[in-house]
């Protein structure tokens, strides 16, 4: 199909102009990500609930799933200390005035006087409300441990 100069401006027009949106959504995104992982390395608890909507469910291994008041008790009671909590692999998925975060979480934490470190898959899901953005769910699962043949490339 041949598109005639003035045809292909008009496209052109009539596409919608969301990248420069999209890529600050991003960097935005992106900002809110360090603050969650400072936060809890800071124990920072009122950075968190700013962070988190008021409808957040946390859902990670070995805990019964929490809302955000009894996320937000267990960082404020102090009993449970964050080291590391390091994230990479990062991905945001934007869908409107909803986006997924997915990536590998790598943490170490005391809790009661012992020393734990985690290794996780995690999927966070923010909605913008308001024009801010508000993690609802965070969701994590340990990653399984590959075949001691595999990780020395004996596949």
């Amino acid at each position: 199909m041949h598109l005639t100069p003035a045809l292909a401006l008009c496209l052109v027009a009539l596409m919608p102009a969301q990248e420069p949106e999209a890529g600050a959504v991003v960097q935005e995104l992106s900002r809110l990500e360090r603050v969650w992982n400072d936060a809890h390395v800071r124990g920072d608890a009122e950075a968190l609930d700013r962070l988190w909507g008021d409808d957040l469910v946390v859902t990670v291994p070995g805990m019964a799933v929490m809302t955000k008041p009894e996320t937000l008790a267990v960082m404020r009671s102090a009993r449970m200390r964050f080291e590391r909590y390091a994230t990479s692999d990062t991905r945001i998925h934007l869908h409107g005035d909803t986006a997924v975060v997915t990536g590998r979480l790598q943490r170490t934490r005391t809790i009661d006087g012992r020393s734990v470190d985690d290794d996780w898959r995690f999927t966070k899901v923010y909605v913008r409300r308001g024009g801010t953005w508000l993690v609802v769910a965070f969701h994590a699962s340990t990653i399984a441990q590959e075949p001691a043949e595999q990780r020395d490339g004996r596949s």
